[in-house]
């Protein structure tokens, strides 16, 4: 039976490696190592959180919100402070007048107009901000099929019950068929017609001119790799539900390339937080010149239903990208308390220092002078001996020189 034990036995050999015996770098955290490390980290850390925030406050952002702009009249009417932002370098904010908006009842268009005081170098970028959207739901990113968007035809039966549901199929006079894009966030997918800033009050005898926009190379483009050409046909599937005004008679023939559809990779892309931007266009040549300029904004994407807010960003960039003060203050912030903490502690040394116990007396020291840490038997044996008396002495500890 002894045997039979031994054999079966999941006792680990008696290696260093398996024994957790391997030698290893253990620092000893005295006064001398601790407090410059403080002020090192401190010193470091401040001016370069320093650096950041002057380069995000360098960045020109103009903010416009436009929820609301569906129950205005067809005259200008001007908005309330927190309905806008400006974050103009060297201009004072109060200096500029308020936005203003209308709204066009039988176009159903929102017109946004609004005062630059200075002039916009490239590249300038407009995006369309959501808040209280909460992208990040669990089972909302998991709303999608990936080989429908790959391209690969994909009945109501094979999307049943999966990650689409309940929006993976539909039934219309008898006749079920997949839903394609099938999902929430395709369905939910931000839907209102941006249009080109136009400038209103040109230099010269024009009676405007429009800030030319790109909405082509806004995807990144691992983004497009995901989505291809489906192989559905027009009748095999239906548009989801809050498609249904883009394609009122179902998809024509062919069904439009979704890859092509830069706007719904952007959308694809899930956030991480409720309050989230997306780039809708750009201009990486032109200066945006100073001046009046209105943006008419056809509005179809409900947020009130969902308590949220919608509006319009016009920003540039730095090299740590849009406006994100957040980075530099937590710079700041971590340099700062590490040099209180550095002056805490050393005042607290140099007025009422801790005596220091002999660190040779640490138990990995005595193995490695007496060499059992090469010698494993050795150093099981002295292991042994040590549990057997544990009144001898505390492994690890330091102890102190009589």
């Amino acid at each position: 039976m002894a045997g039979t034990s031994e054999a079966k036995s999941k006792r680990p050999s008696n290696t260093a490696f398996k024994q957790q015996r391997l030698r290893a770098w253990q620092p000893l955290l005295t006064p001398k190592s601790v407090l410059p490390t403080f002020f090192i980290i401190g010193i470091i850390f401040a001016p370069i959180g320093g650096w950041l925030l002057w380069a995000s406050e360098r960045v020109n952002e103009i903010r416009i919100d436009y929820t609301n702009c569906d129950k205005l009249g067809s005259s200008f009417e001007a908005l309330g402070s927190s309905q806008f932002e400006y974050h103009l370098h060297g201009i004072n904010s109060n200096s500029i007048p308020q936005p203003q908006e209308k709204y066009d009842s039988d176009k159903n268009t929102c017109t946004i107009a609004f005062n630059l005081p200075k002039d916009l170098a490239p590249d300038v970028f407009l995006y369309y901000r959501l808040t209280n959207f909460y992208q990040n739901h669990r089972r909302y990113t998991r709303s999608f099929d990936v080989d429908q968007l790959k391209g690969k035809t994909r009945s109501a039966s094979d999307l049943a019950n999966g990650d689409c549901s309940p929006l993976d199929s539909h039934t219309e006079n008898g006749v079920k068929k997949p839903y394609y894009p099938c999902g929430l966030i395709a369905n939910s997918m931000f839907n209102d017609t941006i249009k080109a800033p136009v400038l209103t009050n040109p230099s010269g005898n024009q009676n405007s001119v429009t800030y030319q926009m790109s909405e082509s190379g806004i995807a990144w483009s691992a983004d497009r790799k995901r989505v291809n050409p489906t192989e559905y046909k027009a009748g095999d599937v239906y548009p989801p539900p809050n498609w249904r005004a883009r394609y009122p008679d179902g998809y024509p023939s062919p069904i439009p390339d979704l890859g092509a559809d830069e706007h719904f990779l952007v959308w694809m892309r899930t956030a991480g937080l409720p309050t989230f931007r997306k780039l809708y266009m750009r201009n990486t040549q032109d200066t945006m010149t100073s001046g009046y300029y209105q943006i008419d904004v056809v509005m179809n994407y409900d947020t009130r239903s969902f308590g949220g807010t919608k509006s319009i960003v016009i920003s540039t960039t730095s090299f740590i990208g849009g406006r994100n003060p957040v980075l530099g203050i937590a710079f700041i912030a971590v340099g700062g308390l590490c040099v209180l903490l550095g002056c805490i502690f050393a005042v607290r040394h140099f007025y009422r220092p801790r005596r220091l116990g002999d660190h040779t007396y640490l138990s990995w020291n005595q193995q490695v002078a007496s060499g059992l840490a090469d010698n494993p038997a050795a150093a099981a044996s002295a292991s042994g001996r040590n549990n057997a008396q544990p009144a001898s002495g505390n492994q690890g500890l330091l102890r102190q020189r009589p």
